[in-house]
């Protein structure tokens, strides 16, 4: 059996612990931003109990902590679509995915932060990947025959934002109801339906918000 590698946060010493700490710094950020994106990060470093210096040597700027933050949600949106453009069946695939995704609760900081920092040249790379990805999804689930005929790319980010709005205070408690809802707007991704209201979301139609304000 291969040898598999290490985390980055089992490794000894000041190594580890520094790795340890931006763990706790991330989690800490996620749970201040989510709630309030114009707190200060003087409230992030007290949530993840570590000094302001030692979250500047890490982080010089809230910007910099902000992009961190959607880029891994962005980097977790890619392994879950490259996990599932490999999967046989197109509409498992699909449905699958953004189950994933919404379990994930990728699309939350993109309802809360977007306009609050300036995207990297290197998230805009991974962001139109991310979109080629899901073009592939779903011409996939159209070749089953089981995607509705109206049904666009771009409808699948307006569902998970949809999904990522849904916050309650028990965390187990939001996840379900997510999942409720997830399924029933899949139920109207479905075949057969009578046709959607009103034009599809354009290409880049919502890309403006990420504008700083």
């Amino acid at each position: 059996m291969p040898e598999t590698a290490e985390p980055e946060t089992a490794l000894p010493g000041r190594r580890g612990q520094a790795a340890r700490n931006n763990v706790v710094i991330l989690d800490a950020a996620r749970h201040v931003f989510l709630n309030d994106p114009k707190a200060p990060i003087a409230q992030v470093a007290e949530r993840a109990g570590v000094g302001i210096s030692a979250l500047y040597r890490r982080y010089p700027s809230k910007e910099a902590l902000l992009c961190r933050l959607c880029h891994d949600g962005l980097r977790t949106y890619l392994e879950e679509a490259e996990a599932a453009v490999a999967e046989p069946d197109g509409w498992a695939a699909l449905t699958g995915f953004l189950a994933r995704v919404v379990d994930a609760d990728v699309h939350s900081l993109t309802v809360h932060l977007a306009g609050t920092f300036t995207p990297t040249a290197e998230m805009g790379q991974d962001a139109r990947r991310a979109g080629e990805l899901t073009k592939k999804l779903v011409e996939r689930a159209r070749e089953t025959g089981r995607l509705r005929h109206d049904a666009v790319t771009e409808d699948l980010g307006m569902i998970l934002e949809c999904c990522a709005a849904i916050r309650v205070d028990d965390p187990e408690r939001t996840a379900q109801l997510r999942r409720r809802y997830l399924a029933l707007l899949l139920e109207g991704l479905s075949a057969g339906g009578p046709d959607l209201p009103g034009p599809p979301p354009r290409p880049g139609e919502m890309n403006g918000r990420w504008r700083p304000a």
